[in-house]
C-alpha cells in the first residue's frame, strides 16, 4: 500500500529547500521501493495570492487524507499589511489545530563538524543532543478571548489569553516522558509557576504524571532561568517539555547552539503519530531565490517523517548518514561556513546529499 505525503513548499525559501527534499525522497523511493506517493498543494502567502486565503479547503482536505506532511516555510513582508485573520501564518496554525498536531519535537543536535560554527565555546556545546517537546495547539497562541480593543478613554489595548486544560498538559507531558524513556530518562519541565497560575497548574499536572514514570528523573525550571541555562551550560539538558510560547522561544535559542537554525528539523505529531514535519527556520525572504538557503533542516525533517509517521527507519538513517557525510566532506552553505570551508549553494548541497546516498549503495 502506498504512503501519501503532502508537500507544502510555502513561501520565501520554502520552494527551493523543498525542491532538494523532494529530490531526496524521490531517489529513496525509487532506490529502496518505499511506496511513497508525493502530492503538492498551496499554503501561506502563495495560497493567499492564488485563492485569497492562507489555507485553502483543498489543501486542508489533502492534509487530512495524507499519511504525513512535509512543510517548507511561510510568510513575507508583502503579506504583513493583511488582517491578522488571513495572514500566511494562519495557514500553519490552521493545519496544526485542524489536524490536532499537539506535540512538537525539536531536536537540537550539534554535528561534530560544526562545533566551530556555534556561537558558544566548543567545550560548552561539543556533543550537544537535546530534544525540546513543545505543546503546539494550546496556550496563548490559541486562547480566547483575544484581540485589540479601544478603552473608554480612547486608548487601544491588545489582549491575549494564556490557558491550558489539565488534559492538554497531560497529553504533552506523556509524550515528553515517553521521549525521555527512549533517551537518557531525564526530563526538565519549564514553566513560570511563580507568577502565572496556568503554569502553576502545568507544574502540578507534570509532577503527578511523573509518578507513572519512576525511572525518569524529573526537574522543573522557570523559563527565564531555562533560557539562561541553555546558554550557560546547555548539556545539562536532555529532554525539555514546555508550553507553546515558551517552547517557541527556547527552541530557537537552542537552534543557535548548533551553529545555525538551518540545521534543525522538527516534527508535529497527533495522538496517532501522524505528523507534519518542517525545518525550524522561517521563510527568510531576504535570501529567497539566491541559492543561499540551507536545505539540511528540511532533509532532516524528511528523515523524521520517514521514522515517526511512516515507520521507514532504515530510509531515515540513510538520510541522516548522508547529511553527516556531506558535512564531513566539508560542504557548507553560507550559514554554517567558517574559515576555509567549501561554500555551496542550496542546490549544490542537495546534490551532495544525493551523491552521498548513491555512494551508500
Amino acid at each position: 500500500m502506498s504512503k501519501k505525503i503532502l508537500i507544502l513548499p510555502g513561501d520565501g525559501i520554502g520552494p527551493e529547500i523543498m525542491e532538494q527534499a523532494v529530490a531526496v525522497l524521490n531517489y529513496l523511493n525509487q532506490a529502496d521501493n518505499l511506496g511513497l506517493e508525493l502530492e503538492q498543494a498551496l499554503v501561506g502567502g502563495a495560497a493567499i495570492d492564488a485563492t485569497g486565503g492562507p489555507l485553502p479547503t483543498e489543501t486542508l482536505a489533502m492534509a487530512k487524507a495524507a499519511d504525513a506532511i512535509l512543510f517548507g516555510a511561510i510568510g513575507g513582508p508583502q503579506w504583513e499589511s493583511l488582517d491578522m485573520a488571513i495572514r500566511p501564518e494562519k495557514g500553519l496554525l490552521g493545519l496544526r489545530s485542524n489536524l490536532e498536531l499537539f506535540g512538537n519535537l525539536r531536536p537540537a543536535i550539534l554535528y561534530p563538524q560544526l562545533v566551530e560554527a556555534s556561537s558558544l565555546k566548543p567545550d560548552l556545546v561539543s556533543g550537544l543532543d537535546i530534544v525540546i517537546v513543545r505543546e503546539l495547539t494550546g496556550g496563548i497562541y490559541f486562547g480566547q478571548p483575544r484581540g485589540i480593543r479601544t478603552l473608554e478613554n480612547g486608548e487601544r489595548q491588545g489582549f491575549n489569553t494564556y490557558v491550558y486544560s489539565e488534559s492538554e498538559i497531560k497529553r504533552i507531558g506523556r509524550l515528553a516522558f515517553e521521549t525521555a524513556m527512549k533517551r537518557n530518562k531525564k526530563l526538565c519541565s519549564v514553566d513560570k509557576a511563580n507568577v502565572l497560575e496556568v503554569t502553576e497548574l502545568w507544574r502540578e499536572v507534570i509532577t503527578d504524571l511523573g509518578k507513572e514514570y519512576p525511572e525518569v528523573e524529573l526537574s522543573h525550571m522557570y523559563v527565564d532561568n531555562a533560557a539562561m541555562q541553555l546558554i550557560r551550560a546547555p548539556k545539562q539538558f536532555d529532554v525539555i517539555v514546555t508550553g507553546n510560547m515558551f517552547g517557541d522561544i527556547l527552541s530557537d535559542a537552542a537552534a543557535m547552539l548548533t551553529g545555525s537554525i538551518g540545521m534543525l528539523p522538527s516534527a508535529s505529531l497527533d495522538q496517532n503519530s501522524k505528523g507534519m514535519y518542517e525545518p525550524c527556520h522561517g521563510s527568510a525572504p531576504d535570501i529567497a531565490g539566491k541559492g543561499l538557503a540551507n536545505p539540511l533542516a528540511t532533509l532532516l525533517s524528511a528523515a523524521m517523517m520517514l521514522r515517526y509517521s511512516l515507520n521507514l527507519d532504515a530510509a531515515a538513517v540513510r538520510i541522516e548518514q548522508a547529511v553527516n557525510t556531506v558535512l564531513e566532506q566539508g560542504y557548507r552553505t553560507a550559514d554554517i561556513a567558517t574559515g576555509t570551508d567549501q561554500k555551496v549553494s542550496t542546490a549544490e548541497m542537495g546534490a551532495a546529499v544525493l551523491n552521498a546516498l548513491n555512494a551508500q549503495n
